[in-house]
């Protein structure tokens, strides 16, 4: 239990950003954050806005406010206890403002998106000559180290996304005309890779993940359910799916073939129970040097979420955050239900005495691998 609270820290700038000033951080109503594993991460400002001195007459103070412009960087910091937490690192993109008749009902909202929305402005056409996919990923990457982007430090077990194309042929990028962005992630979604921006740990720095969903890391402490004074968790429900998991038939030209199992990437166990596909998809393609590949990450992304779970903790009983994209345990729901799972997504709801998390998570089948959590 959190006897000394939550602490959020709000900078904001056009190049560098600074503490916000006491003005904006007493206008401030709420602040929401998600990460997810798919798609970028998004946050919203909600400030208070209201006419209460002269400087209110002709437009409000907190819309004129030159810190919120479009395109500024924002950066929320959480601090439990001792160690402070960058919970996000973004731009702002949009603002909307809901006047009211009610007296301090008036609202400004600033909604913004991680800093891989810089990767977003732009559509290209790029050629890629004699270089395997994480090549390109990395040099699309590096072009963009000044918004505090790093490589990704791990490198796919896929012998596929590593090897290079033949150096007489210059690859031309699939699909044309589209956004960085938009192409890492067309390009992870066809081996069943997810790529993401997590802010951190350092202000004014994001690690890139390029590759298979993190089934390595740590658990982080427990999410505990109908446990007494040790739950910390408000709520939680589970979903098992069993037309999820799917065979992939595949065929070309000049090749054929049946993907049964996930690939070697997704062999690690978070499930005793992994049930047995039934349904089967058929691929056709022209492309026989990719078509197994994308099979696989068919095949792959389709156990992924086989048993889900979505609920709500308590940010103060947690006593941390709940990282997306890593492992987290979960006890107190029974055998078939507890373990380990993959953390899709999470929701920050923080408002003046309240700090409420919103999760969902994943794995490939029910059963816990072993008979205890740790917490």
């Amino acid at each position: 239990m959190n006897l000394l609270g939550v602490h959020l820290t709000l900078k904001i700038g056009e190049t560098i950003p600074v503490t916000a000033s006491p003005f904006l951080v007493e206008a401030l109503r709420s602040v929401e954050v998600t990460h997810s594993d798919q798609g970028p991460s998004g946050f919203q400002l909600t400030f208070q806005v209201g006419r209460i001195g002269a400087l209110d007459l002709m437009d409000y103070r907190v819309v004129t406010n030159p810190l919120l412009k479009p395109f500024n960087r924002v950066i929320v910091i959480v601090r439990f206890a001792i160690a402070p937490q960058v919970l996000m690192d973004g731009i702002i993109t949009n603002h909307q403002l809901n006047p009211s008749n009610e007296p301090g009902a008036s609202t400004l909202t600033v909604t913004g998106e991680d800093v891989s929305v810089m990767m977003d402005l732009e559509q290209k056409h790029r050629e890629f000559p004699a270089v395997p996919d994480y090549e390109a990923v990395n040099q699309i990457i590096g072009c963009y180290l000044k918004y505090g982007l790093t490589l990704p430090p791990e490198v796919p077990l896929d012998p596929e996304v590593l090897n290079p194309y033949n150096p007489m042929y210059e690859r031309p990028q699939e699909p044309a005309d589209v956004t960085d962005r938009t192409y890492l992630q067309e390009l992870a979604q066809q081996y069943g890779f997810v790529f993401y921006v997590t802010p951190g740990p350092l202000p004014l720095s994001s690690s890139v993940h390029w590759g298979p969903p993190e089934r390595l890391s740590i658990p982080q402490p427990a999410l505990s359910i109908n446990m007494g004074p040790a739950t910390n968790v408000e709520s939680l429900n589970f979903t098992f799916d069993g037309l999820r998991p799917q065979r992939v038939a595949y065929q070309t030209e000049n090749k054929h073939g049946t993907v049964n199992s996930p690939s070697l990437s997704r062999n690690i166990p978070l499930a005793h129970d992994r049930p047995q596909a039934r349904r089967l998809t058929c691929l056709i393609s022209d492309d026989d040097r990719r078509v197994e590949f994308l099979a696989k990450g068919m095949v792959d992304q389709s156990f992924d979420e086989v048993v889900t779970a979505n609920g709500q903790l308590d940010a103060l009983r947690y006593n941390s955050l709940l990282q997306p994209r890593s492992l987290v345990g979960v006890r107190g729901a029974g055998q078939t239900y507890d373990g380990n799972y993959y953390v899709k997504s999470v929701t920050h709801n923080i408002s003046k005495g309240r700090y409420t998390q919103s999760f969902s998570l994943s794995r490939e089948g029910t059963g816990a691998l072993l008979p205890f959590v740790l917490p």
